[in-house]
């Protein structure tokens, strides 16, 4: 009888326990899957606006995803992923080989993941009447040989070109420096910013200026950033490098993307760190998934 008793008193004790316990739970899991949790991610700030939309749809899908973006040059992405300040990127650069083994050593194996092509725009003065520009011409400029608009059309009255990049760690530099073989320093003539928003405001305010930024930064018109941008400076038309001397000039377009007679082309990239299938990879998914690659799309760069 007194263990009856014993045990009776017992399993009433665990009840309130457990009572008191579902109280006190959270409605929200607080552990990460790919569709829940919190994470920060490091994105090249060439592609702030496409990013800005894939995290506004994808938390709008799945309320309990919080992902906050940090904007930075291509070079600064890539040390917080290497330096384990941060699980996912969005970059235009992969890892290189000595990258990979260093986080394999660390029993890492990062997963990269192409989720666009993306083209480098340049962009000049509204006032500017040179808006088709050659190929070889854009090559003989980064080879110093070409430094004033009156060496493009002798009728030219705008003086020196001043080439403005985002900044001096960018990857548009880098896409630049590949695509011409330039192992040393750039012409004089060129200079950096510090974002991209003002490499459009220097075009903006000076009628020689040329700059080099991302096409997503101008390529949705109904983006009031991307808008607004389209209305201060025009975008440049160039030969294909394979027809420089041709009669056919093409803009930075999905469509010229594709066929690659547009030049200055790349491909972006998710490079992922993580060690479990977290928030990060359910993002990569979501961005190279159908619903991502329509946004893509919408933002002037070619699916993946």
């Amino acid at each position: 009888m007194n263990l009856l008793k014993s045990t009776a008193g017992l399993l009433l004790i665990l009840a309130t326990i457990c009572v008191f316990s579902c109280k006190m739970t959270p409605k929200k899991f607080t552990d990460e899957t790919p569709t829940r949790g919190t994470i920060k991610i490091a994105v090249d700030e060439s592609y702030q606006l496409m990013a800005e939309a894939e995290l506004s749809t994808f938390q709008s899908i799945y309320k309990d995803a919080k992902v906050t973006p940090i904007y930075l040059s291509g070079d600064s992405v890539m040390k917080l992923l290497l330096a384990d300040s941060i699980n996912v990127i969005i970059s235009s650069t992969k890892l290189t080989d000595n990258e990979v083994a260093y986080l394999k050593g660390k029993a890492i194996n990062a997963r990269t993941t192409k989720i666009a092509y993306d083209a480098l725009a340049f962009i000049v003065n509204k006032s500017n009447p040179d808006s088709l520009i050659r190929y070889n011409t854009i090559k003989d400029i980064f080879a110093g040989k070409t430094s004033k608009w009156d060496q493009i059309n002798p009728k030219s009255k705008l003086g020196d070109i001043s080439v403005v990049f985002d900044n001096p760690g960018s990857n548009n530099v880098k896409t630049i420096m590949n695509k011409f073989g330039i192992t040393g320093a750039l012409p004089g003539n060129c200079y950096s910013a510090n974002k991209n928003a003002e490499v459009v405001s220097f075009v903006e305010k000076n009628p020689g200026a040329m700059g080099i930024i991302s096409v997503n930064w101008i390529s949705d018109p109904s983006d009031s950033i991307s808008h607004s941008f389209l209305t201060k400076i025009k975008v440049v038309s160039i030969t294909s490098e394979f027809d420089s001397e041709g009669s056919d000039f093409y803009s930075p377009h999905p469509a010229y993307i594709a066929n690659q007679m547009y030049p200055f082309t790349r491909e972006v990239y998710t490079i992922n760190r993580e060690t479990f299938s977290g928030l990060g990879t359910g993002l990569t998914s979501f961005i190279a998934g159908d619903s991502g690659q329509r946004i893509i799309l919408r933002m002037g760069m070619l699916p993946a």
